[in-house]
């Protein structure tokens, strides 16, 4: 057998920091995306924000669109595929919608700083050094919720990303390590029970005997804890009362909430991207103006950058703002059509409210737009519509669905609209048992069973019927 060289040229799609842009501000919410906005104008000097964006916006007519014709001296071509004047642009009717007059509206606001994800990811870069490992921790960090969580699975996340790429499942898990490391402690758990696992395993000063029942406890007998069944805890670990007692005192010493000083988020108001309106007999779907960020290219370093002696820097800088716009006008356009599609499914819930949702999977949009349905429900985690029910999360749209004795499906939303109507009307001294709620559902055709009831009750924050009862004596 002889052996031989060969040499092959392939081609590998590089997670670039414009690529890492693109993605996180798909997935970023109205109040988090202000952030990012206001760090690209703090860095980016030919960025620049219109005056006045809110005060205009507000005061819309039928007749007047998001983005006011910037003269032609202020006009900056950067390339073929850009807008004409280097703004955020969404001129089509179709696109933005009439500012509803009333006080439900939601307009943008500043949270307070550090975020979380800026918190993590000052620690990451000084932390790590080489480009790939950084953008993978940084995607990490950008899947995380509110409370620290991350929120999808690794394999999840490789659905997602470019094939192009050629990211391995072991440099995910490499990097959620690495960011699982960083302050504070249990940050990037995918459970509670991991999140704990994790503050146990950076615990300083504990004996390691200790910490290694700590953690038994935490990942194997949680519920004996919780029902305080020491004795057969000591059996399962082999261990007396004051080596039980040390463990426990380290498991509640760790935080089940790492990241709740960080979720001021949580307590703005909701800023809705999209709105709802009727128009030529049907519910339509516009960009709420209130919502939209207006920034543009600063015509006056553009001016500038044709006499400075650092022109090539200057360019670079002219082009990263050009394509921070171009995301954002994706980003935007991606909310816009998903919006779209999901009200051409669901207009009787616009007419009607939740009791006439109907049944809705994501694979159905995406198809729609052709797109992955990873990106479909990046799309619609954290994005709020205003409709004439109230503010509604994209994401509520969708979800699991029963069929009927005749075989047509219902929804999950519109059961619980029924169980939430039912219960309302009942006789407060004689409330309705959840499987009571269940016959009465089998009656009209909705075979459930009790404890999906129950479920769907707790769901709506509606105590037992015997809680209820206790209640209005």
């Amino acid at each position: 057998m002889k052996l031989k060289q060969q040499s092959r040229l392939t081609q590998q799609l590089a997670l670039t920091p414009r690529l890492q842009r693109a993605i996180r501000l798909l997935q970023l919410s109205a109040t988090s995306l202000n952030l990012e906005i206001e760090k690209a104008l703090e860095d980016n000097p030919f960025l620049e924000r219109v005056d006045n964006l809110l005060d205009s916006a507000l005061h819309l007519t039928a007749d007047d669109t998001l983005i006011s014709n910037e003269s032609a001296a202020n006009r900056v071509t950067i390339d073929s595929e850009a807008p004409a004047d280097g703004s955020l642009d969404f001129r089509s009717p179709s696109h933005t919608a009439q500012v509803p007059n009333n006080d439900d509206m939601a307009s943008p606001m500043e949270a307070p700083s550090p975020s979380l994800r800026e918190h993590l990811t000052t620690q990451i870069h000084m932390r790590l050094n080489e480009q790939r490992q950084l953008a993978l921790a940084e995607l990490i960090i950008d899947a995380l919720d509110e409370n620290g969580f991350l929120i999808e699975t690794l394999d999840e996340m490789l659905e997602w990303l470019p094939e192009a790429l050629n990211i391995q499942r072991s440099e995910l898990e490499t990097a959620l390590r690495q960011v699982q490391d960083l302050e504070p402690p249990g940050i990037a758990a995918r459970n509670s029970v991991e999140c704990l696992a994790i503050q146990l395993k950076k615990l300083p000063g504990l004996p390691y005997v200790t910490r290694k029942r700590a953690i038994t406890i935490v990942e194997n007998h949680l519920p004996l804890l919780a029902r305080r069944d020491f004795s057969r805890l000591k059996k399962l670990l082999d261990c007396d009362d004051e080596d039980l007692t040390d463990a426990r005192k380290a498991i509640h010493s760790c935080d089940p909430h790492p990241a709740a000083s960080f979720s001021a988020e949580k307590a703005h108001t909701l800023v809705p991207e999209l709105l709802a309106f009727y128009q030529d007999g049907q519910w339509q779907i516009g960009l709420n103006p209130a919502a939209l960020p207006k920034i543009r290219i600063s015509s006056l370093y553009a001016d500038i950058m044709k006499n400075a002696e650092n022109r090539q820097t200057m360019n670079t800088q002219l082009q990263e703002a050009n394509w921070f716009i171009r995301n954002l006008q994706q980003r935007y356009e991606t909310i816009l059509k998903t919006g779209q599609a999901i009200a051409e499914r669901q207009q009787p819930f616009f007419s009607d409210g939740p009791i006439s949702m109907r049944p809705l999977v994501l694979h159905e949009i995406a198809d729609t737009l052709e797109l992955h349905e990873s990106t479909i429900s990046r799309v619609t985690n954290q994005k709020y519509m205003h409709t004439p029910h109230g503010i509604v999360e994209l994401k509520s749209f969708f979800g699991s669905h029963l069929t009927t004795e005749s075989g047509n499906t219902v929804s999950s939303t519109a059961i619980r609209e029924r169980i939430r109507q039912l219960i309302g009307a009942e006789d407060q001294k004689k409330p309705l048992s959840d499987n009571r709620i269940a016959q009465i559902l089998g009656e009209q055709g909705l075979v459930i069973a009790r404890r999906t009831v129950a479920k769907y009750r707790e769901t709506l924050k509606i105590p037992s019927a015997h809680m209820r009862k206790s209640l209005s004596l």
